[in-house]
C-alpha cells in the first residue's frame, strides 16, 4: 500500500507551487586606495611656526616639534651643547619640579622622548587620543619654560662624560661619528655629535641659555601631529605656541650668557698631532680635529679649550644668520685611530676596522632615490647572522665579501643623507694582518658598481630585488606611529612638503641600472656638485688592531700614502691636498704631455706629493690624445740615479674615454 502511495506523493508535490526563500546578498563598495599624503595639510602661524598634520586614525596620536638645531649649526662657543640640551629634556619647569614633571610623564602612558641630530632637534611622544592636549602642553612646557638649574646640568655633564667613555669603546658606534669628522673637517657635518671632552668643563646653564635663544625661535620650528584633525591641532599649537616671538640671534641673551669670547682670544692650547694621526699628507699642529673627539683632550687644539666663567654676555657677531646658513663642505681626508690592544678574552677575535666614505648631493635630489637602490644592493651584516631567509642574504656584501673571506668580521654599506650634502660608503672590520685586502675588495665593490661590461656589472634581478627590498622596508617602516610622525616633521622640516610613500616607490620603480651606474660613477668618481664645493677626495678612517704580544711600534702602519695609492688604481675619489694643481701649456713632447686638473690654480709650474713622499715640480701640458685627464698617479723612478730628471709613468681616470690610457710624464725634481 505504501509502495503504490509514492507515485501519488510524487505527483502532488510536483504540481503544488514551490517556495523560494530569498537568496542574501551583499553590497559592496570599491574605492580606489588612497595615499596618506592627500590626508597631509600645513598651515603656518603669524609667528612663522609650522603647523602640519597627517590625519591617519588609530588608537594612538603621534605629537612631535621638530627644531632647525642640531651639532652641524653649532658655533666654537656653542660646541656641544646639543648632545646637552637634549638630555635636559623633561627636567624642571617654572610650573613644575622635576619629580611632578616625571610623574606626569607616567600618567600619560605612550612613549615621550628627545633626541638631537646633526641637523634637527626633535622632541617627540605618542599617547592615547583623548590625552592629546595634555601632551602638547607638557612639550611646550619643556621646550619654552625650562628652570635648567646648574644642578640638573652638572648632572647631565656628568651623564654625558660616561656616554663618551662608552661610546670610545665600542669602534662600531664612534666610527661613523669620526667618518663625519674627517669628510667635513672643522665645519657643518663634521661637528661631533657627542659633546667633546673639554667642552665639559665650560658648559653651564647660561651657555645652554644661548643655546636656546639661537636656535628655539618659531621660524626654526614645526609641530606635527599625526592622527589629529587639522583643525584641532592648528588651535593646540595656536593655544601653546601662538604668543611665541622671533628674536634676533642672541641680540638679547641677557646677563645670564656668561661665556666670554673675548677671555679666550689668544689662549688656545696648540699640542702636537701624533703621527699616526693625518689629512691629507699634512701632519701639521693647525688641525683642530682631533679635539672634537672624546679623550683627545691632550691633543686638543680647540680654540675653547680654556675658555673661562665669566659675567659677560656672548657677542652677537659669533652666531649671525649667515653663519648659521653656511654650506657644509666636504673636505675628505684620513684619520688614524690608536692601535686597539687585543682583548683580554682570548676567544674574542683581533681585529682592524675601516671605513671609506665619499660625498654624495644632499636629500633634495632626485638621486637619493638611486643611491638608497645602491646600499640596498650592497646591504651587508656581520659574519654570522642568525634567522631565516629575508635577511638580505643575496647582498652584494654578502655573497661577494662575507660568504668568500674568512678573514672578514663584517662589512656593511651606509648612506647618511643631508639636507645639503651627504656621505656613501663601506665600513668594514677584518683580521689585523688583512687590512690592505680588506681596502682593496672594498673598493673592488664600488667601482663595480659603474661598470657596464664584465662580470661583476650590475644585474637586473639584482636590481630589481634591491628594489623591492627598499620600498618593503619604507612601507614596514611606516606602520609605526612614531615613525610617521618623524617621517611628517622632518620632510616638512627640509623641504616643506610631505613626501607620499605613493610617490616615493614611484621613483624608486622607476630607477633604472643606467641610473645607478652614473650616480655611482659620479659619487665615486668625487665629481658631486654640492653648495660647498667639495674636493671630491676620499675619506678614510683607519684603527687598526694588535695581535698577542705585539706592541704598537712593532707594527707598520697602513699609511695615507699607501691608501690613496689602492684607492686611486680603482679609479675612485679624487687626490687629497697633497697634489698641487696646475695649468699649463702643450709641450713638444709627447711621451711627457698630459693636463692635471685645468683650472683649479694658475701655476705653469707646482709641487707634487708622489707615493715616495717627496715633492717634485712639474710641467703640466695637455694629453697626446686631447683628452684632460683630472687625475693622475703611478710609481716615480729615477732612471738616472739620484739627480736630474725623474720619470713617472702614471694612469688617467678620467674622461672615460681615457680609461686606462698610460701616459708618461717628466718630473723635474724641487729643492729636496
Amino acid at each position: 500500500m505504501l509502495r503504490s502511495a509514492k507515485p501519488r506523493l510524487r505527483a502532488l508535490q510536483l504540481a503544488s507551487p514551490r517556495t523560494r526563500l530569498p537568496v542574501r546578498s551583499f553590497a559592496s563598495v570599491r574605492t580606489e586606495e588612497k595615499d596618506p599624503v592627500e590626508l597631509d595639510q600645513i598651515t603656518t602661524l603669524p609667528n612663522g611656526i609650522r603647523v602640519a598634520t597627517e590625519a591617519l586614525p588609530g588608537h594612538f596620536s603621534g605629537i612631535g616639534v621638530y627644531v632647525d638645531a642640531g651639532s652641524r649649526y653649532e658655533t666654537p662657543e656653542l660646541r656641544g651643547v646639543s648632545h646637552i640640551i637634549d638630555r635636559l629634556a623633561f627636567k624642571s619647569t617654572t610650573k613644575r619640579t622635576s619629580d611632578q614633571m616625571l610623574e606626569m610623564l607616567e600618567s600619560l602612558g605612550g612613549n615621550i622622548q628627545c633626541a638631537s641630530s646633526r641637523e634637527s632637534l626633535m622632541y617627540q611622544s605618542a599617547t592615547f587620543n583623548s590625552r592629546v592636549e595634555d601632551c602638547v602642553g607638557l612639550l611646550a612646557e619643556t621646550i619654552r619654560d625650562p628652570l635648567i638649574t646648574q644642578e640638573e646640568v652638572g648632572q647631565q655633564l656628568d651623564t654625558a662624560a660616561y656616554e663618551i667613555g662608552e661610546i670610545w669603546s665600542k669602534p662600531e658606534l664612534i666610527l661613523p661619528e669620526l667618518v663625519h669628522m674627517a669628510a667635513y673637517k672643522d665645519n657643518t657635518l663634521g661637528n661631533p655629535l657627542l659633546c667633546p671632552q673639554e667642552r665639559l668643563e665650560v658648559i653651564d646653564r647660561n651657555v645652554v641659555e644661548a643655546y636656546r635663544q639661537t636656535f628655539f625661535r618659531p621660524e626654526r620650528m614645526v609641530v606635527a601631529f599625526a592622527g589629529v584633525n587639522h583643525q584641532e591641532a592648528v588651535k593646540l599649537a595656536e593655544q601653546y605656541f601662538g604668543d611665541m616671538k622671533s628674536a634676533p640671534v642672541l641680540s638679547q641673551v641677557g646677563s645670564q650668557a656668561t661665556l666670554n669670547t673675548e677671555a679666550t682670544e689668544g689662549q688656545s692650547t696648540v699640542a702636537s698631532t701624533p703621527p699616526n694621526v693625518a689629512y691629507g699628507a699634512s701632519t701639521s699642529q693647525d688641525s683642530k680635529l682631533l679635539g672634537k673627539i672624546p679623550f683627545f683632550k691632550n691633543l686638543s687644539t680647540s680654540a675653547q679649550h680654556s675658555a673661562q666663567h665669566t659675567d659677560a654676555s656672548l657677542t652677537t657677531s659669533a652666531f649671525s644668520e649667515p653663519q648659521l646658513d653656511l654650506p657644509a663642505h666636504y673636505t675628505g681626508g684620513f684619520l688614524s685611530l690608536p692601535h686597539i690592544p687585543p682583548p683580554p678574552n682570548p676567544a674574542l677575535p683581533r681585529l682592524s676596522h675601516i671605513n671609506l666614505a665619499f660625498e654624495t648631493p644632499g636629500i633634495g635630489s632626485e638621486d637619493i632615490y638611486a643611491l638608497a637602490t645602491l646600499q640596498t644592493l650592497l646591504g651587508g651584516g656581520g659574519s654570522f647572522s642568525a634567522g631565516g631567509p629575508g635577511k638580505g642574504m643575496y647582498s652584494r656584501l654578502y655573497t661577494n665579501v662575507l660568504n668568500q673571506y674568512g678573514w672578514v668580521e663584517s662589512c656593511t654599506a651606509f648612506n647618511h643623507s643631508y639636507s645639503d650634502s651627504g656621505l656613501f660608503g663601506i665600513s668594514a672590520s677584518c683580521e689585523p694582518r688583512s687590512i690592505g685586502n680588506m681596502l682593496e675588495v672594498m673598493c673592488r665593490e664600488l667601482a663595480a658598481l659603474s661598470a657596464s661590461t664584465g662580470y661583476h656589472a650590475l644585474k637586473e634581478g639584482e636590481v630589481q630585488r634591491a628594489k623591492n627590498q627598499l620600498r618593503s622596508s619604507l612601507l614596514m617602516n611606516l606602520e609605526s606611529r612614531m615613525v610617521e610622525l618623524e617621517d611628517l616633521g622632518r620632510q616638512v622640516q627640509v623641504h616643506g612638503r610631505k613626501v607620499g610613500v605613493t610617490e616615493m616607490c614611484a621613483k624608486i620603480e622607476k630607477v633604472t641600472i643606467k641610473d645607478l651606474r652614473r650616480v655611482a660613477a659620479e659619487v665615486f668618481g668625487g665629481n658631486i656638485h654640492n653648495p660647498g664645493n667639495g674636493s671630491g677626495a676620499p675619506t678614510v678612517v683607519l684603527q687598526e688592531g694588535l695581535y698577542d704580544g705585539e706592541a704598537p711600534s712593532q707594527k707598520k702602519s697602513f699609511g695615507w700614502g699607501e691608501i690613496q695609492e689602492r684607492i686611486s688604481r680603482w679609479q675612485l675619489g679624487r687626490r687629497g691636498k697633497h697634489v698641487s694643481y696646475a695649468r699649463g701649456k702643450r709641450n713638444t713632447n709627447p711621451n711627457t704631455s698630459i693636463l692635471l686638473l685645468e683650472g683649479v690654480a694658475d701655476a705653469k709650474e707646482a709641487s707634487f706629493y708622489c707615493g715616495k713622499k717627496v715633492a717634485f715640480v712639474y710641467r703640466a701640458s695637455k694629453d697626446v690624445r686631447g683628452s684632460k685627464i683630472r687625475a693622475i698617479w703611478g710609481t716615480v723612478t729615477r732612471p738616472h740615479g739620484n739627480s736630474g730628471a725623474v720619470r713617472a709613468q702614471f694612469r688617467s681616470n678620467l674622461p672615460p674615454r681615457s680609461f686606462g690610457a698610460t701616459v708618461r710624464v717628466m718630473l723635474y725634481p724641487s729643492n729636496v
